[in-house]
Protein backbone atom coordinates (compact mmCIF):
# COMPACT_ATOMS: atom_id res chain seq x y z
CA UNK A 1 0.00 0.00 0.00
CA UNK A 2 1.18 3.56 -0.83
CA UNK A 3 0.86 5.99 1.82
CA UNK A 4 -0.07 9.28 0.61
CA UNK A 5 0.93 10.91 3.96
CA UNK A 6 4.09 9.59 5.60
CA UNK A 7 7.16 11.79 6.00
CA UNK A 8 10.58 9.64 6.25
CA UNK A 9 11.79 12.97 7.85
CA UNK A 10 9.05 13.18 10.96
CA UNK A 11 7.26 10.60 13.02
CA UNK A 12 4.76 8.87 11.48
CA UNK A 13 1.78 10.50 12.39
CA UNK A 14 -1.74 8.72 12.56
CA UNK A 15 -3.13 8.34 8.58
CA UNK A 16 -6.34 11.54 8.04
CA UNK A 17 -9.88 9.91 7.76
CA UNK A 18 -12.27 9.09 5.31
CA UNK A 19 -15.80 9.01 6.25
CA UNK A 20 -18.27 6.96 3.91
CA UNK A 21 -21.98 6.49 4.54
CA UNK A 22 -23.98 3.93 2.66
CA UNK A 23 -20.80 1.68 2.43
CA UNK A 24 -22.19 -1.98 2.96
CA UNK A 25 -22.39 -2.58 -0.31
CA UNK A 26 -22.03 -1.19 -4.07
CA UNK A 27 -20.36 2.00 -4.90
CA UNK A 28 -19.86 2.97 -1.22
CA UNK A 29 -17.83 -0.79 -0.08
CA UNK A 30 -15.64 0.18 -3.22
CA UNK A 31 -14.96 3.38 -2.18
CA UNK A 32 -14.17 2.62 1.38
CA UNK A 33 -11.56 0.13 -0.12
CA UNK A 34 -9.84 2.33 -2.63
CA UNK A 35 -9.36 5.28 0.03
CA UNK A 36 -8.13 2.68 2.07
CA UNK A 37 -5.90 1.58 -0.20
CA UNK A 38 -4.79 5.12 -1.11
CA UNK A 39 -3.45 5.43 2.58
CA UNK A 40 -6.71 6.80 4.49
CA UNK A 41 -8.38 5.43 7.53
CA UNK A 42 -11.78 5.08 6.93
CA UNK A 43 -14.96 4.99 8.60
CA UNK A 44 -18.23 2.29 7.29
CA UNK A 45 -21.42 3.70 8.35
CA UNK A 46 -25.08 2.02 7.03
CA UNK A 47 -27.77 0.39 8.68
CA UNK A 48 -26.41 -3.20 7.60
CA UNK A 49 -23.94 -3.33 9.85
CA UNK A 50 -23.21 -7.46 9.05
CA UNK A 51 -22.47 -6.13 5.51
CA UNK A 52 -20.28 -3.36 6.87
CA UNK A 53 -18.54 -6.23 9.06
CA UNK A 54 -17.98 -8.35 5.90
CA UNK A 55 -16.33 -4.67 3.76
CA UNK A 56 -14.20 -4.01 6.68
CA UNK A 57 -12.79 -7.61 7.00
CA UNK A 58 -11.67 -7.45 3.52
CA UNK A 59 -9.95 -3.58 4.00
CA UNK A 60 -8.37 -4.96 7.43
CA UNK A 61 -7.39 -2.68 10.34
CA UNK A 62 -7.80 0.64 8.08
CA UNK A 63 -11.66 0.25 8.45
CA UNK A 64 -13.47 1.33 11.48
CA UNK A 65 -17.70 0.84 11.42
CA UNK A 66 -20.23 2.62 12.85
CA UNK A 67 -23.93 1.95 12.73
CA UNK A 68 -25.93 4.76 10.96
CA UNK A 69 -29.21 5.86 9.54
CA UNK A 70 -29.47 8.70 7.51
CA UNK A 71 -32.87 9.07 8.05
CA UNK A 72 -32.68 9.48 11.53
CA UNK A 73 -30.67 12.81 13.25
CA UNK A 74 -29.55 11.51 16.53
CA UNK A 75 -28.29 8.41 14.37
CA UNK A 76 -26.05 10.41 12.30
CA UNK A 77 -25.09 13.02 15.14
CA UNK A 78 -24.05 9.46 17.27
CA UNK A 79 -21.75 8.53 13.85
CA UNK A 80 -20.21 12.46 13.30
CA UNK A 81 -19.45 12.28 16.83
CA UNK A 82 -17.92 8.30 17.07
CA UNK A 83 -16.10 9.30 13.94
CA UNK A 84 -14.76 12.95 14.95
CA UNK A 85 -13.17 11.06 17.79
CA UNK A 86 -10.70 8.72 15.31
CA UNK A 87 -8.51 12.00 14.31
CA UNK A 88 -8.43 14.10 11.84
CA UNK A 89 -11.25 14.10 8.89
CA UNK A 90 -10.33 14.86 5.71
CA UNK A 91 -13.21 13.60 3.55
CA UNK A 92 -16.92 12.98 3.51
CA UNK A 93 -18.48 10.60 0.83
CA UNK A 94 -22.20 11.13 0.51
CA UNK A 95 -22.77 7.92 -0.58
CA UNK A 96 -26.31 6.68 1.24
CA UNK A 97 -29.01 6.78 -1.03
CA UNK A 98 -31.33 5.27 -3.52
CA UNK A 99 -34.50 4.65 -5.65
CA UNK A 100 -37.68 2.79 -5.24
CA UNK A 101 -39.96 2.23 -7.95
CA UNK A 102 -40.25 3.21 -11.14
CA UNK A 103 -44.06 4.59 -11.77
CA UNK A 104 -45.04 7.57 -13.39
CA UNK A 105 -45.25 10.41 -11.58
CA UNK A 106 -49.45 10.42 -11.39
CA UNK A 107 -49.20 6.72 -10.10
CA UNK A 108 -46.16 7.47 -7.56
CA UNK A 109 -46.61 6.22 -3.89
CA UNK A 110 -46.13 8.98 -1.93
CA UNK A 111 -44.28 6.55 0.55
CA UNK A 112 -41.82 5.82 -1.63
CA UNK A 113 -41.37 9.51 -2.71
CA UNK A 114 -41.07 10.26 0.85
CA UNK A 115 -37.90 8.10 1.57
CA UNK A 116 -35.78 8.93 -1.80
CA UNK A 117 -35.98 12.26 -0.53
CA UNK A 118 -35.29 11.67 3.34
CA UNK A 119 -32.68 9.40 2.16
CA UNK A 120 -31.25 11.08 -0.95
CA UNK A 121 -31.47 14.91 -0.17
CA UNK A 122 -31.75 15.30 3.93
CA UNK A 123 -29.64 12.12 4.77
CA UNK A 124 -27.07 14.53 2.44
CA UNK A 125 -27.97 17.36 4.06
CA UNK A 126 -27.59 15.72 8.14
CA UNK A 127 -24.76 14.38 7.09
CA UNK A 128 -22.50 17.53 5.82
CA UNK A 129 -23.97 19.81 8.37
CA UNK A 130 -22.54 17.14 11.22
CA UNK A 131 -19.21 16.76 9.99
CA UNK A 132 -18.51 20.40 8.54
CA UNK A 133 -17.08 21.42 11.39
CA UNK A 134 -14.40 18.73 11.61
CA UNK A 135 -13.59 19.41 7.84
CA UNK A 136 -13.25 22.64 7.94
CA UNK A 137 -10.53 22.69 11.04
CA UNK A 138 -8.59 20.08 8.68
CA UNK A 139 -7.57 22.58 6.49
CA UNK A 140 -7.86 20.83 3.41
CA UNK A 141 -11.61 18.76 3.61
CA UNK A 142 -13.09 17.05 0.54
CA UNK A 143 -16.91 16.83 0.30
CA UNK A 144 -18.30 14.39 -2.53
CA UNK A 145 -21.91 13.93 -2.85
CA UNK A 146 -23.07 10.54 -4.80
CA UNK A 147 -25.96 12.12 -7.24
CA UNK A 148 -26.87 10.59 -10.79
CA UNK A 149 -27.28 11.45 -14.28
CA UNK A 150 -31.01 11.31 -12.81
CA UNK A 151 -29.98 14.61 -11.07
CA UNK A 152 -29.40 16.53 -14.49
CA UNK A 153 -31.65 14.91 -16.75
CA UNK A 154 -34.95 12.84 -16.53
CA UNK A 155 -36.88 10.08 -17.76
CA UNK A 156 -40.06 8.44 -17.93
CA UNK A 157 -40.56 6.04 -14.55
CA UNK A 158 -37.76 8.34 -12.84
CA UNK A 159 -40.00 11.69 -11.58
CA UNK A 160 -39.28 10.24 -7.69
CA UNK A 161 -35.87 9.19 -7.80
CA UNK A 162 -34.67 12.34 -10.35
CA UNK A 163 -36.59 14.78 -8.44
CA UNK A 164 -34.41 13.67 -5.08
CA UNK A 165 -31.49 13.60 -7.29
CA UNK A 166 -31.84 17.03 -9.33
CA UNK A 167 -32.36 18.38 -5.25
CA UNK A 168 -29.16 16.66 -4.73
CA UNK A 169 -28.03 18.55 -7.19
CA UNK A 170 -29.14 21.65 -6.46
CA UNK A 171 -27.66 21.67 -2.90
CA UNK A 172 -24.43 20.56 -3.92
CA UNK A 173 -23.72 23.50 -5.88
CA UNK A 174 -25.37 25.99 -3.34
CA UNK A 175 -22.48 24.34 -0.81
CA UNK A 176 -19.69 24.73 -3.07
CA UNK A 177 -20.55 28.83 -3.16
CA UNK A 178 -21.58 29.05 0.41
CA UNK A 179 -18.12 27.21 1.50
CA UNK A 180 -15.96 29.45 -1.18
CA UNK A 181 -13.17 30.75 1.05
CA UNK A 182 -13.12 27.51 3.43
CA UNK A 183 -10.26 24.95 3.05
CA UNK A 184 -13.20 22.82 1.52
CA UNK A 185 -13.90 21.21 -1.92
CA UNK A 186 -17.69 19.85 -3.12
CA UNK A 187 -17.76 17.30 -5.78
CA UNK A 188 -20.54 15.61 -7.48
CA UNK A 189 -20.14 12.01 -8.74
CA UNK A 190 -23.07 11.92 -11.22
CA UNK A 191 -23.20 8.26 -12.63
CA UNK A 192 -24.90 6.81 -15.39
CA UNK A 193 -25.83 3.19 -15.75
CA UNK A 194 -23.66 1.51 -12.80
CA UNK A 195 -24.50 -2.65 -12.05
CA UNK A 196 -24.98 -2.71 -8.10
CA UNK A 197 -27.76 -3.97 -6.11
CA UNK A 198 -29.29 -0.48 -6.74
CA UNK A 199 -31.58 -2.12 -9.42
CA UNK A 200 -32.77 -4.83 -7.71
CA UNK A 201 -33.25 -2.62 -4.91
CA UNK A 202 -35.61 0.00 -7.11
CA UNK A 203 -37.64 -3.00 -8.74
CA UNK A 204 -37.44 -5.60 -6.40
CA UNK A 205 -37.29 -8.44 -8.83
CA UNK A 206 -34.56 -9.90 -10.19
CA UNK A 207 -35.73 -10.15 -13.99
CA UNK A 208 -36.43 -6.93 -13.97
CA UNK A 209 -33.42 -5.51 -12.70
CA UNK A 210 -31.32 -7.76 -15.03
CA UNK A 211 -33.40 -6.21 -18.04
CA UNK A 212 -32.01 -2.56 -17.20
CA UNK A 213 -28.10 -3.94 -17.99
CA UNK A 214 -29.16 -6.08 -20.76
CA UNK A 215 -27.30 -5.48 -24.23
CA UNK A 216 -24.72 -3.72 -22.85
CA UNK A 217 -21.50 -3.40 -20.63
CA UNK A 218 -22.64 -0.94 -17.53
CA UNK A 219 -19.99 0.43 -15.33
CA UNK A 220 -19.40 -1.36 -12.14
CA UNK A 221 -18.80 -0.03 -8.62
CA UNK A 222 -15.07 0.34 -8.89
CA UNK A 223 -15.74 2.50 -11.78
CA UNK A 224 -17.08 5.19 -9.47
CA UNK A 225 -14.78 4.33 -6.91
CA UNK A 226 -11.97 4.83 -8.93
CA UNK A 227 -13.69 8.52 -9.89
CA UNK A 228 -13.83 9.27 -6.53
CA UNK A 229 -10.24 8.32 -5.19
CA UNK A 230 -8.64 10.17 -7.92
CA UNK A 231 -11.08 13.62 -7.15
CA UNK A 232 -10.10 13.57 -3.10
CA UNK A 233 -6.26 13.05 -3.90
CA UNK A 234 -5.60 16.10 -6.64
CA UNK A 235 -3.75 18.79 -5.26
CA UNK A 236 -5.00 21.47 -2.19
CA UNK A 237 -5.51 24.43 -4.97
CA UNK A 238 -7.53 21.84 -7.47
CA UNK A 239 -11.26 21.08 -7.21
CA UNK A 240 -13.37 18.89 -9.03
CA UNK A 241 -17.04 20.09 -9.41
CA UNK A 242 -18.60 17.62 -11.41
CA UNK A 243 -17.48 14.45 -12.73
CA UNK A 244 -20.50 12.45 -14.86
CA UNK A 245 -19.48 8.68 -15.73
CA UNK A 246 -21.47 6.71 -18.45
CA UNK A 247 -20.81 3.43 -19.84
CA UNK A 248 -19.31 3.56 -23.36
CA UNK A 249 -23.06 2.39 -24.52
CA UNK A 250 -25.04 5.55 -22.50
CA UNK A 251 -25.22 8.81 -23.71
CA UNK A 252 -28.04 10.14 -20.95
CA UNK A 253 -30.53 9.13 -18.90
CA UNK A 254 -32.70 7.86 -21.74
CA UNK A 255 -30.14 6.94 -24.48
CA UNK A 256 -28.39 3.58 -24.62
CA UNK A 257 -26.74 1.22 -27.30
CA UNK A 258 -27.80 -1.81 -26.79
CA UNK A 259 -26.95 -5.05 -28.95
CA UNK A 260 -29.55 -8.04 -27.97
Amino acid sequence: MVDLYSDPMTREQPSPVAVITGASSGIGAATAKALAQAGFRVVLGARRIDRLASVAAEIGDAAHVVPLDVTDAESIASFAAQATALGPIEILVANAGGALGADPVVAGDDDQWRTMWETNVLGVVRTVRSFLPALEAGGNGRIVVLGSVAGHQVYPGGGGYSSAKHAVAAVTDTLRIELLGKPIRVTEIAPGAVQTEFALVRLGDQAKADAVYAGLTPLVADDIADAICWAVTRPAHVAIARIDLFPRAQAGARDYHREL
